[in-house]
């Protein structure tokens, strides 16, 4: 396995984090057999002194598209993929926990009905993709109580201000990444709900709760994960100063290599479920000739000429290409890739992109329906164990939290005991006629 640039070192930066407290067509070539740089990535099964916990998170909205799978979930296989198999004398180096974020989904007003299928179907998806929940650990963010807890314990170390310049907030409520709470209008600041607002705070409990070292995500959430290196730094300066080590340590993470997979009919806009316009994405489990026909359809352009590749002026074309470079895994540039195939007309660049598509996706259809249909139990277990692991986790980091910040745990004291049995009025009683006899 080759290290890409970029890509940290998990063994460095892990030993840094733990020292520091604070028609016509023409033959288009594939270049789906060469060697992709978005593979390659840190070799997680090199000597690591400590476990490496790797964690990421989705949104539950059903049915993920192109640009979640090319963006987030190949990527979780691919980490799957890389673990060391169980061996007598092996060990293994890195845990990985995926999860979807329901409670962040909450931002989305949703039928009950429907929150709870776009949940399962998000699940099912996951399992279809090839993740095996004996290797990967997936969870749902809201049986894991925790979550919520650690959100509101780090609340009080997060600054509003820090908040108020995050980007998130304001693109969700349409406005410039130069407004600020006090310019807000008045129908702004109805559209801002606390939840929004608060966000990070609760991205940043999903992954100090688990204290994962890597953290894979887009390009626009990278902001996220240094708001949550912040709120480690001001926990652990705030409540632990007087301890040996920190409580937290500092998570890394890590970019993904394809960035954004834009609309098929609005290339100025990213692939979206919420868009009313179906023909605008592409599902995982479409069929072959449904991704045909959507790929076909694509809006493109009328420039006469070669084949170029110019996000600017020709959206469309070059959207095309991008999706081309990351399901094929190219390691050619998308100019490269132009160049080289710069006589070759739109629709056999279609007919490519499509194929390409539909070879990468095979099977996934045929996996999830066997998963939906009525009977099969596997996503229960799924789910089951994948809550059973999280939560041993994160109950211990609860724990130590607790202890840190001066909480009472839940656990009654040992020191407490009880016949098993009584009623409260029979235990105070004797509680305190013990004590009156003492």
């Amino acid at each position: 396995m080759r290290v890409a640039s970029g890509w940290v070192c998990p063994s460095c930066s892990l030993a840094r984090s733990r020292r520091s407290f604070s028609s016509t067509t023409t033959t288009f070539k594939s270049p789906r057999d060469l060697p992709y740089e978005g593979t390659k990535r840190s070799n997680l099964t090199h000597d690591i002194r400590s476990r490496t916990t790797i964690l990421s998170l989705i949104q539950p909205t059903g049915i993920p598209h192109l640009g979640n799978y090319l963006g987030a979930l190949r990527r979780w296989k691919e980490f799957q993929d890389e673990k060391p198999s169980p061996a007598k004398n092996r060990r293994r180096n890195h845990m990985l926990l995926f999860g979807l974020a329901d409670l962040h989904a909450l931002n989305l007003k949703q039928d009950r009905e429907l929150r709870r299928l776009n949940i399962r179907q998000t699940y099912a998806s996951l399992l279809a993709l090839g993740l095996d929940p004996r290797e990967s650990n997936m969870f749902v963010q809201s049986q894991v109580p925790e979550h919520a807890e650690l959100m509101w314990i780090l609340s009080n170390v997060a600054s509003t201000g820090y908040l108020g310049r995050m980007t998130q907030w304001k693109d969700k409520i349409g406005v410039g990444a130069d407004a600020s709470m006090e310019n807000l209008d008045e129908k702004s600041r109805e559209k801002l709900k606390l939840s929004l607002f608060s966000y990070p705070v609760l991205q940043a409990a999903d992954i100090l709760l688990y204290k994962a070292d890597l953290v894979p995500v887009g390009e626009d959430q990278s902001q996220h994960v240094e708001f949550t290196r912040q709120l480690a730094r001001a926990f652990n300066s705030t409540y632990a100063r007087d301890l040996k080590a920190p409580v937290f340590t500092l998570p890394e993470a890590i970019l993904s290599p394809a960035k954004r997979v834009m609309n098929l009919q609005q290339p100025e806009k990213k692939m979206s479920k919420s868009d009313p316009d179906v023909d605008g994405r592409i599902l995982i489990t479409d069929e072959p000739d449904e991704i045909r026909r959507k790929i076909k359809k694509a809006k493109t352009d009328s420039v006469v000429g070669p084949l170029t590749y110019d996000p600017e002026t020709r959206p469309g074309v070059s959207n095309l290409i991008e999706i081309l470079k990351h399901v094929t895994k190219s390691p050619q540039t998308c100019q490269e890739i132009a160049e080289e195939n710069r006589n070759t007309t739109l629709g056999g660049l279609k007919a490519l992109v499509a194929e390409e598509i539909v070879k990468e996706l095979d099977g996934v259809k045929e996996r999830y329906d066997a998963l939906m249909a009525e009977g099969d139990q596997r996503i229960e277990f799924a789910m089951w164990y994948g809550r059973k692991v999280a939560s041993s986790k994160a109950g211990n980091t609860m724990r130590q939290v607790r202890e840190t910040v001066g909480l009472p745990g839940p656990e009654t004291s040992k020191a407490l005991k009880l016949a098993v049995g009584a009623s409260p009025d029979e235990l105070w009683e004797k509680l305190n006629t013990t004590k009156a006899n003492t």
